[in-house]
């Protein structure tokens, strides 16, 4: 049994994932910033805690995650401003990175997308571009800290069915999707294996049982 934070506990992905991570008795804490969010998320087994992480510091962030034995970033600020994405997808991801080391929280999970990095070719009059960037140095960042990190990258996202069965794969092999269902799966058996620990692990839906894919 682990103490797992959800930063960004009120995403579609998270929701997924939080009733898996109860099923299998991990105490789930569900960081949101609406209130009106929090039925939601007890529906779904997770303990909401409030808490506007683009608005704390790393020292507030610390405060928030202490006593927990994992940090997943969920998180995201939905496009539209950038000056909001990179406050949210790249400095309060950056912040949470040192705030998990101050609290002694080791394992982080970064939910990240396939292909993301300092190569993403992503053009700057393209709207995704802020995005693209934020999330760039947010996975770099966290490439050189001394947590149990694992980046994940799912390709596009759907609201297709949880199979349970994933292909990894790069964006250099071809575009792909996958349901956030079985990227909620991903994560949880993220948690279960040593073996993902400093990896960054690219991956749509498929035809591999995810305990495979991820070996």
């Amino acid at each position: 049994m682990s103490r797992i934070a959800i930063i960004g506990g009120h995403g579609k992905v998270a929701l997924e994932l939080t009733p898996l991570l109860s099923e299998e008795d991990h105490t789930v804490t569900s960081v949101i910033r609406n209130r009106d969010h929090v039925r939601d998320v007890e529906a779904a087994g997770g303990t909401p805690v409030l808490a506007d992480v683009a608005e704390l510091d790393a020292d507030g962030i610390a405060e928030v995650v202490a006593d927990h034995d994992v940090v997943v970033w969920s998180a995201g600020a939905g496009g539209g401003n950038p000056d909001r994405t990179y406050a949210v997808d790249r400095d309060a991801a950056i912040r949470s990175m040192d705030a998990a080391a101050r609290a002694g929280v080791r394992r982080y999970v970064m939910v990240s997308y396939c292909g993301a990095g300092p190569d993403h070719g992503v053009e700057p009059d393209n709207p995704f571009f802020p995005y693209a960037e934020a999330k760039a140095a947010a996975d770099e960042y966290l490439r050189t800290t001394d947590l149990d990190w694992t980046i994940l990258g799912p390709s596009a996202l759907t609201d297709g069915p949880a199979t349970g069965t994933i292909d990894v794969a790069s964006r250099a092999e071809g575009s792909g999707e996958v349901s956030r269902g079985n990227v909620a799966r991903v994560i949880a058996e993220t948690l279960e294996s040593n073996g993902t620990v400093r990896r960054t692990i690219e991956f749509h839906d498929g035809s591999t049982p995810i305990t495979d894919a991820l070996r």
